[in-house]
């Protein structure tokens, strides 16, 4: 597995996660529960399997959120 981005935004998550199923690309959102221990607002980390990485990138850039990445 690999990161792909990190965001407290859960709206961003859920958008991703629909955008990249589509491509047949599945996320696993690492921290999704941390607003249930008190953490609200806390990254979550976005990860795809290593062999989707670079696909996943190349269609997350081409919908218009480049900017999610670390520069």
């Amino acid at each position: 597995m690999i990161e792909l981005f990190r965001t407290p935004d859960i709206v961003l998550v859920s958008y991703v996660r629909s955008l990249l199923r589509t491509e047949g690309i599945e996320i696993i959102g690492l921290d999704e529960n941390m607003t249930n221990i008190g953490l609200a607002g806390a990254p979550q980390r976005v990860m795809v399997d290593d062999r989707h990485a670079e696909r996943a990138r190349r269609l997350l850039k081409d919908a218009g959120l480049g900017h999610v990445f670390k520069p």
